[in-house]
């Protein structure tokens, strides 16, 4: 099969033939079809991510959506020809998708929705995993809570936003002017990232602050979050690497989870696949009931120009997911 190598950090992809895989008990081969790009891939890529990052050399890529080409021992779920999508690969010593096949742990798939495109659900996987992860499972959204979403149209944000209006929650989101039109499409009132905590929270709160906040920017959106949670209220964060004083959201008694999504495949938790599995079964019910939508950049990439697609995801071009086509 062709594959994209990365053999030294911050370097081009190489372009290989290397040995299919073959499946072993409990995974599937998939013929990739399409590879999903998010930051976190091109932060491997560039050794910014120790503790997802490889032995060299190694095949990046999260996300994937495919065809099931063969099946390995104990596979009673899938068959032959499904059509799958998931969260596949591409940390430690698990193969990536920027190639055109991959064995896989079966339990983190699901049946693509009938609705999406290749390219389309491709996209969806890991930014729907980790919005769902801080959303449902940790912070435990609920019907008319006011929510807050940090950067609402990037990758994370807009599922969480479209995970809170399906609960049926008061979604509120921080955006970029040019994107405001996105998260209302989406069904969330945007507010201007440049508007001072204070103000949105008088304007939208009466200054009780937010029930449950979904921040994925890190740095001072995280500190900002802090000042705009009501009393005893949720914070959701996938990206608290950073330094921070919780003396703010301390004397609030708010509660703050950190998502980490690629947990489930570095540490090898069966569990915490099929988890990835079961969650992604009913967001394809969910898509197909028309509930749910990915926002797709329109560009075209291929294993051809792979590393613009790594790019594109950090230089801040992108106006959806970017995703790589491979068939």
């Amino acid at each position: 099969m062709k594959a994209l190598f990365t053999n030294t950090y911050e370097s081009d992809f190489v372009t290989t033939e290397t040995a299919k895989p073959t499946p072993k008990k409990g995974e599937v081969l998939i013929k990739i079809h399409a590879s999903g790009v998010n930051p976190i891939d091109n932060k491997i890529r560039l050794g910014l991510s120790p503790y997802a990052s490889p032995v060299l050399p190694a095949i990046l890529g999260t996300d994937l959506a495919g065809v099931i080409e063969a099946i390995g021992e104990g596979i009673t779920n899938f068959k032959v020809g499904d059509e799958v999508y998931g969260l596949a690969g591409g940390v430690l010593g698990v193969q990536g998708t920027l190639a055109e096949y991959t064995a896989v742990d079966a339990d983190l798939l699901a049946i693509k929705p009938k609705n999406l495109s290749m390219k389309e659900a491709a996209a969806i996987p890991l930014v729907l995993l980790t919005a769902w992860e801080g959303l449902i499972d940790r912070a435990k959204v609920q019907k008319g809570d006011k929510v807050l979403v940090h950067a609402g149209a990037g990758g994370v944000g807009h599922m969480v936003v479209q995970l809170a209006k399906i609960v049926g929650a008061d979604v509120y989101a921080t955006v970029s002017e040019q994107k405001s039109a996105i998260v209302k499409g989406f069904g969330a009132t945007p507010i201007d990232k440049n508007t001072p905590v204070e103000d949105y929270v008088n304007q939208y709160t009466d200054g009780k602050g937010f029930d449950l906040i979904y921040d994925t920017l890190g740095g001072q959106s995280l500190d900002n979050s802090f000042k705009a949670i009501r009393h005893y209220g949720q914070i959701a964060s996938c990206y608290a690497f950073g330094t921070h004083t919780l003396a703010t959201s301390s004397l609030r008694s708010a509660s703050i989870h950190g998502v980490f999504v690629l947990r489930a495949m570095i540490g090898n938790e069966n569990e915490g696949r099929k988890h990835h599995g079961d969650i992604l079964k009913q967001t394809t019910k969910l898509i197909e009931e028309g509930k749910l939508k990915p926002l797709i950049d329109p560009r075209k990439f291929t294993l051809d120009n792979a590393i613009e697609a790594h790019n594109a995801v950090s230089d801040g071009s992108a106006i959806g997911k970017i995703v790589v086509e491979i068939v």
